[in-house]
């Protein structure tokens, strides 16, 4: 196996029981999280445990009733993400001290339970693993749901009916309320997967990317269980003639008309989120999402910040996220040069801070707002942050509206001197595992190669700066006619970044489908389009610097003692001489309004100092950072792939042609070519069309061969 021939240093083996203390305290907080949650709607729970604890926080003259909510459920969450910012500031210096990822320490075996057990279907392809914790989050709803009316009916059966209701009534009333705190269990999670710089999801292995399936899934069961508990209770005003109540907003207790108004954001939302309607009119469902604030705001006015507590930890941190992106929003960056395929794709290269560094496989989100201001678009950055220390590039396909009017700006017979962009991120996993296996095998469709460019250049670092032993590499791309062969020439960094490949084995597989044989009339020559300086352009930085992780953690913690602090003086010198903390004389939506907005006060204080510290910094190494620009060169650069009869610029060029094979008007094998690669560990991804991901899946989870192992990795948002 690869990783055999690199050893484990002492401050990496240091590093890595630090890891597994810290993520072993924060499973036990989580699970701790999670049977609190499954005694809720037990008599136990409700006439013993939170009596007792009740009878100590309320007494509280500073935070009254919402003082058990914080160390239940807000507090536990918090020192989570905390942690995770350790966590992953700890694997960040272990990976910079040994200079190679070995990855987790796993075992290359990978186990039935990560195989795909489902390739088609609703849920897409998922994991054994998945499945199970899907189950388990539906037996949570299930349980709660039906304890909760098992004791409700039990108490409505026992006694005759009040005012004339009727028994059914009674009941659908009672099945109205429980359908409403299940929902509030899924809005507690649904926040987590969106969450971009989010320090809780490594902590259990998983990024934003792949987990933005977990906020559909859970999103979708949200809208049902509240549009249930909507129409339950309009059909219990109806039927006791008390529609009225539609209309009433209590100073003190739920408020109908916020509940409304909440639900009707989030089914304008929801049924943006078809996805023919998200394919078709993809503007329509990205305004409509921006709706997830209205809903926020009026459920929690809806149900009181009291009872919002539960699910406000995960809406916090995203929030947190949330500011920290607008800060990075706010400035252009400088883009240095763009590479422009005939394949009606883009390469743009940025110039970047060396202290930025980032992952294999990771994502930047871009705004252009000559096309729109208010649209980002995600794009796979391609370059290596340690190959190209001052260069972040990544590459767009042409398919929507949006990236064919970028096309059309960048491939403009009459050059443009400057494209103002803004970005967001780079977002990515914490760590990569692809040494543990003895080849790696990337399968794509058209622009989905783009991801793996990012995993061949880690390697070519790797090789050539250490020279230790890296797994084969066996690249099959399909494309659709001959230019697109052009997007090969973007394996190897643009002319000037040292990219020696002699000691890769790399072998990439090129299927043409539509063309029968080579066209030497179609163009598969990218050209360059280099452009100028701008004083106020500035390198893509990492927000936080270096230490981001730790950062993070700092605004995390401080905002939210922050938050403790004011609301605690609000409480107790306003709102307490007036309650007395009964809840039943200051109004619910005034109490609500004050924590809100103390809340976005807090987060954008800290947040906006954060930044302002690390500011300085980045300004200090963007004045020491060079121009990449220099002359723009008066021959663009050569392709680089297949193009025999051209003279090959470079030994890396030469190798890489050598390394090609291109097949015409076919299709690849999949089965065949699979079950031909050799080696007892074989990691297998694929990026590309949906039947191409599926068919891939499939294969590796049949069984039929046993080193083929499925790299579960989402390329897509």
């Amino acid at each position: 196996m690869a990783q055999e021939n690199v050893k484990r240093s002492p401050s990496q083996i240091k590093y890595g029981m630090i890891q597994i203390t810290i993520r072993l305290l924060a499973i036990l907080l989580f699970l701790g999280l999670v049977f609190l949650f499954i005694m809720m709607p037990t008599t136990t729970y409700k006439q013993k445990w939170i009596p007792k604890v009740q009878a100590k926080t309320n007494n509280s003259t500073y935070f009254g009733a919402q003082g058990l909510k914080f160390i239940l459920y807000a507090l536990p969450v918090f020192l989570i993400a905390t942690l995770g910012c350790v966590y992953l500031h700890i694997a960040k210096k272990s990976y910079e001290c040994n200079n190679i990822d070995i990855g987790n320490g796993k075992n290359s075996e990978t186990t039935i339970w990560n195989r795909p057990i489902l390739v088609k279907g609703p849920l897409g392809i998922v994991s054994s693993t998945e499945i199970a914790f899907l189950l388990m989050f539906i037996g949570l709803l299930v349980w709660s749901l039906a304890t909760w009316l098992h004791n409700d009916f039990a108490n409505i059966t026992s006694e005759p009916p009040e005012d004339g209701q009727k028994v059914w009534q009674e009941k659908l009333e009672s099945a109205g309320l429980r359908l409403g705190l299940v929902g509030n269990i899924c809005l507690t999670l649904l926040f987590f997967p969106v969450t971009r710089g989010s320090s809780v999801l490594p902590l259990f292995g998983l990024t934003s990317e792949s987990s933005i399936k977990y906020h559909i899934w859970i999103g979708h069961v949200l809208m049902t269980i509240f549009t249930s508990h909507g129409i339950c209770y309009i059909i219990y005003w109806a039927s006791t003639n008390q529609i009225s109540e539609m209309l009433k907003w209590e100073k003190v207790g739920i408020s109908n008309v916020a509940g409304e108004i909440s639900l009707l954001a989030g089914l304008f939302l929801w049924v943006a989120t078809i996805p023919k309607i998200r394919r078709k009119f993809f503007e329509l469902f990205f305004y409509t999402h921006n709706l997830y604030i209205i809903f926020m705001i009026f459920f929690i006015f809806h149900v009181g910040i009291s009872y919002a507590f539960y699910m406000l930890p995960g809406f916090y941190l995203f929030l947190v996220d949330r500011y920290l992106r607008f800060l990075q929003s706010r400035r252009e960056v400088r883009l240095v040069s763009s590479r422009v395929l005939p394949c009606e794709t883009v390469e743009l290269n940025f110039a970047k801070g060396h202290g930025l560094s980032y992952n294999p496989t990771s994502v930047m989100f871009i705004n252009v707002p000559s096309i729109s201001k208010l649209q980002w678009h995600p794009f796979t950055i391609t370059s290596n942050s340690k190959l190209e220390p001052e260069k972040l590039s990544v590459v767009i396909k042409s398919e929507g509206p949006w990236t064919q009017k970028l096309y059309q700006i960048l491939s403009n017979p009459a050059p443009i001197d400057r494209l103002a962009i803004s970005v967001e991120g780079p977002y990515g996993p914490a760590s990569t595992n692809y040494l543990r296996h003895d080849t790696l095998v990337m399968v794509s469709g058209g622009s989905g190669i783009t991801p793996f460019i990012s995993i061949i250049r880690e390697l070519i670092y790797l090789s050539t700066t250490f020279k230790c032993k890296t797994p084969n590499i066996v690249l099959i791309c399909s494309f659709k006619s001959t230019s697109y062969l052009s997007m090969l020439d973007l394996i190897l960094p643009i002319t000037g970044t040292p990219s020696d490949i002699s000691n890769l084995q790399i072998q990439i597989e090129a299927y043409i489908t539509r063309d029968k044989e080579f066209k030497s009339d179609i163009p598969i020559h990218p050209q360059t389009l280099w452009f100028k300086t701008n004083p106020t352009d500035a390198p893509i930085h990492a927000m936080l610097g270096p230490n981001s992780w730790l950062w993070l953690g700092a605004i995390i913690s401080s905002s939210f003692i922050i938050f403790l602090i004011i609301i605690g003086i609000i409480t107790r010198y306003y709102i307490f001489p007036i309650d007395h903390n009964t809840n039943r004389i200051f109004a619910y939506p005034l109490r609500s309004f004050l924590n809100m907005l103390v809340i976005c006060v807090s987060i954008a204080i800290v947040a906006s100092v954060a930044v302002l510290l690390n500011k300085k910094q980045n300004a200090k190494e963007a004045k020491q950072i060079q121009n990449l620009e220099g002359s723009s060169p008066t021959v663009s650069p050569n392709s680089t792939i297949y193009n025999a009869d051209r003279e090959l610029e470079s030994l890396p060029s030469q190798s890489l042609v050598e390394a090609t094979n291109v097949h015409y008007g076919t299709r690849p094998d999949l089965r065949r070519l699979l079950f031909e690669i050799k080696g007892s560990s074989v990691g297998v991804l694929v990026s590309g069309p949906k039947n191409m991901r599926q068919e891939v899946a499939a294969i590796c989870s049949s069984g039929l061969v046993e080193n083929l192992h499925f790299e579960s990795i989402s390329f897509t948002w």
